[in-house]
């Protein structure tokens, strides 16, 4: 399939399918939940359990951050991106449950306002589930894969994403490692520490309080959450736990802010992608052709020959 790669008709048809995939997402998000969104934005997508080290909060303080950018610099010039998160917490855990409601009010500060209409929206997929996965997948452009590296075991919402034609976004960690060997690393957004780094870096004593110091964005970002956004909602355990910790729990622990500039700089890089749409597409292919490696035949004969020593018919 590969070979296509540089063949501008299969390319182009590529396209086709894949703006589809958007048009019928958008109907259906419109006609099941009454959102509107821009079916010619970037589909940026993050779907997953929520859980502090798959750093949905970090993905949540670069859109506050990109609405700042926006606002400030109002001839900032960006491709129109639809940011889409999708999780579920535990009904205990408080501190997933109060990211869960820092994203909405994230999405009512940001959708409500008129400045960013065809520039920025926000969507939280209410009860993410297998049936909404079939919709949300295929239209997806940008796959969120963004986890600490080192603590995703696996990962395997990355291969469909993969499958359906998105670009991974990702740290080096589970799946993502054998994704960016399979594709190449210009075929997959790559930020931030990996896990060797992230052992060095808490081994030397992490303190988050020196990367917030050298960063006034950061550091605005933090304050907007502690301080409330235009619902009146504050968020000061969220900043404090990346900040100074607490009593049983250090500060940041799943390391947000010394990959915050790496996180910046690679959303960056893939707007910049995204505007060479032959090129965009052609990656897309890549990835989609590269898929094959994660079948259930090769990973099965895998575990035959190597874990269980049976003989592969």
């Amino acid at each position: 399939m590969t070979e296509y790669s540089g063949d501008a008709s299969a390319l182009e048809k590529l396209a086709s399918v894949k703006k589809q995939n958007k048009r019928d997402f958008a109907r259906y998000l419109e006609r099941t939940e009454g959102i509107t969104i821009d079916p010619d934005s970037i589909f940026d997508v993050q779907v997953k359990r929520l859980h502090e080290y798959k750093r949905q909060l970090m993905n949540a303080l670069h859109v506050l951050h990109l609405y700042n950018t926006l606002k400030d610099n109002p001839q900032t010039d960006m491709v129109p991106r639809t940011f889409f998160f999708g999780a579920k917490a535990a009904p205990s855990y408080y501190m997933a449950k109060q990211i869960i409601e820092l994203i909405h009010s994230l999405i009512g500060h940001i959708n409500a306002d008129p400045a960013m209409k065809g520039r920025l929206s926000v969507v939280f997929l209410r009860n993410y589930r297998v049936s909404l996965a079939e919709q949300v997948i295929p239209a997806s452009e940008i796959s969120q894969q963004i986890s600490t590296a080192g603590k995703e075991a696996s990962g395997t919402g990355n291969m469909k994403f993969m499958l359906n034609g998105a670009l991974t976004l990702g740290t080096l960690d589970g799946a993502n490692v054998e994704i960016a060997k399979l594709v190449g690393l210009e075929n997959i957004f790559l930020f931030g520490l990996d896990t060797a780094g992230v052992k060095r870096t808490l081994e030397e004593g992490y303190s988050p309080l020196t990367y917030i110091s050298r960063n006034h964005a950061l550091r605005h970002v933090l304050d907007q959450i502690t301080e409330g956004l235009s619902d009146g909602k504050q968020y000061p355990n969220i900043a404090k736990s990346l900040q100074i910790g607490s009593a049983v729990e250090p500060a940041d622990r799943y390391l947000l802010m010394a990959d915050f500039d790496s996180y910046c700089a690679v959303n960056q890089q893939t707007d910049a992608a995204y505007r060479d749409a032959a090129g965009w597409n052609r990656r897309s292919l890549i990835n989609i052709a590269k898929a094959g490696y994660f079948s259930a035949d090769r990973s099965i004969a895998d575990y035959a020959r190597d874990i269980w020593h049976i003989p592969v018919k």
